[in-house]
C-alpha cells in the first residue's frame, strides 16, 4: 500500500478551522457539563470525550461503586444522544442484545407476520454492563455492532443510527464465574480507561453531594450531527510524518520476537530486553491506528491543528494496555502491562529532531 504524507501538515480550509474551535468549544462545554454531576475523574471524562470525537469504543475498568453508569448516562445527556443500559448476566441470549423477529397480527391482511423488535443495541450510547459476565456467544453479538455499526437477525441485516458507541464495563476484583474477553473482541475497544477511587477531598464531596438534595440542570451541548461531523474532521486532520513513525515504532516495539535470539533488525519484533522477558503478544496495527486517531483528536480538543509526539505519547497507556499481553514471567513478578508500557515510553523518548 502507498501511503503518502498529507501536505501541508495544517487545516488551512476555513470551514474545517471553524468547525476545529467548534469541537474545542463543545469540549470545554460538555465537561463544564459533565463537573455539574460527576466529581473529580478529569482523565477519564477526557479520554471519553476523545472516544466520542475520534468515533471509538471504550473498555471502562474499575470497581463497584465509581459512579461509571451514572459517567456514561450522563455524558450520553450532554451529547444529545439516545442511552441504553445492558446489564450482562450468564443467563443473557444474544437476541436479548441485538432484538428478535416477533409474531404479530397484520391488522389490516389479519393474518400473522413476523415483525423485528429492536434490541437495546439500538441507541446512540451503550453501557454494556459486566461486559464479561456472560458466556462468549452472547458477547459476540456486540462485535458486528461495534465493528460495523449494523446487527443481523435472522439473515437480515439492520444499520445502527449514528454515531454509534459502546462504553463496557469490568469488574477487575471479582473474577469469579466470569468470561474473560477474546483478544479479538477486546481489540475492537479504542480504550481501556482505568477508574479509580477519588482522592479523600473529592470523595468528601461526592459523600456530600450525594446524601444531600441535588438538583443538576443538565444541557444538552451538541447534536449527532454535530458530532459526525467532528468525526470527520477528525480523520482530516493531517500530521507529519515523524510523529506517525514515532506512532508506529511504539506499537512495533511491544512485539517480541517470533524466536528466541532473532535480531530485530528484520522486523520480528522487539530490540528491548523487557519486552522480551515480559511479553507474551504485543499491539497489532489497529493500535496505531488508534494511536493517531486519538492524538489527531486530542490536538484538536487543545486548539492545535496537527498532532504532536506528546499527543501520541498521552494515548500509549489507554490504546496499548488491553492490547499488550504479558506472559508468566511478568505475572510472577507482578509486572502490569501499564509498567511495561512505562518504560517503553522512557526507551523511546521524542526525537531531539522532532517538534511536538
Amino acid at each position: 500500500m502507498n501511503l503518502k504524507t498529507a501536505e501541508p501538515v495544517e487545516l488551512t480550509s476555513a470551514d474545517d478551522i471553524a468547525l476545529a474551535e467548534q469541537l474545542k468549544d463543545a469540549y470545554d462545554r460538555v465537561r463544564a457539563e459533565l463537573n455539574k454531576v460527576i466529581i473529580g475523574q478529569q482523565d477519564v471524562v477526557e479520554y471519553m470525550l476523545l472516544s466520542v470525537f475520534a468515533g471509538g469504543n471504550s473498555l471502562l475498568v474499575g470497581v463497584p461503586g465509581l459512579a461509571k453508569t451514572l459517567l456514561v448516562h450522563t455524558l450520553a445527556q450532554t451529547l444529545n444522544l439516545k442511552f441504553s443500559r445492558i446489564q450482562f448476566t450468564p443467563d443473557l441470549m444474544p437476541s436479548d442484545i441485538t432484538g428478535t423477529d416477533l409474531i404479530q397480527d397484520d391488522p389490516e391482511t389479519g393474518r400473522r407476520k413476523m415483525v423485528f423488535s429492536p434490541g437495546p443495541v439500538f441507541a446512540n450510547v451503550v453501557l454494556a454492563d459486566e461486559i464479561n459476565r456472560t458466556p462468549p456467544k452472547t458477547q459476540a453479538a456486540l462485535l458486528e455492532a461495534m465493528q460495523e455499526h449494523r446487527v443481523t437477525v435472522q439473515g437480515v441485516t439492520y444499520r445502527l443510527e449514528e454515531p454509534f458507541y459502546v462504553f463496557a464495563t469490568q469488574n477487575p476484583i471479582e473474577l469469579e464465574g466470569t468470561y474473560p474477553l477474546p483478544e479479538a473482541q477486546l481489540d475492537r475497544f479504542m480504550f481501556q480507561i482505568i477508574i479509580d477511587h477519588l482522592p479523600e477531598e473529592e470523595e468528601m464531596t461526592v459523600v456530600r453531594s450525594t446524601t444531600a438534595v441535588q438538583v443538576a440542570d443538565l444541557q444538552p451541548v451538541v447534536n449527532a450531527a454535530e458530532i459526525l461531523a467532528f468525526q470527520r474532521l477528525v480523520r482530516r486532520v493531517p500530521i507529519s510524518d515523524p510523529v506517525l513513525r514515532y506512532a508506529v515504532n511504539l506499537v512495533r516495539a511491544t512485539r517480541p520476537p517470533r524466536e528466541a535470539g532473532q535480531p530485530s533488525s528484520n522486523g520480528a519484533g522487539s530490540s528491548h530486553d523487557f519486552v522480551r522477558r515480559w511479553v507474551a503478544h504485543g499491539a497489532s496495527v489497529r493500535a496505531a491506528q488508534f494511536l493517531v486517531l486519538g492524538g489527531k483528536a486530542r490536538a484538536l480538543m487543545r486548539g492545535r491543528y496537527t498532532p504532536g509526539f506528546e499527543d501520541i505519547r498521552a494515548m500509549a497507556k489507554p490504546v496499548l494496555r488491553h492490547r499488550v499481553l504479558t506472559n508468566f514471567h511478568a505475572e510472577s513478578e507482578r509486572i502490569t502491562t501499564d509498567h511495561i508500557i512505562d518504560q517503553l515510553l522512557e526507551a523511546m523518548p521524542v526525537p531531539r529532531s522532532g517538534l511536538s
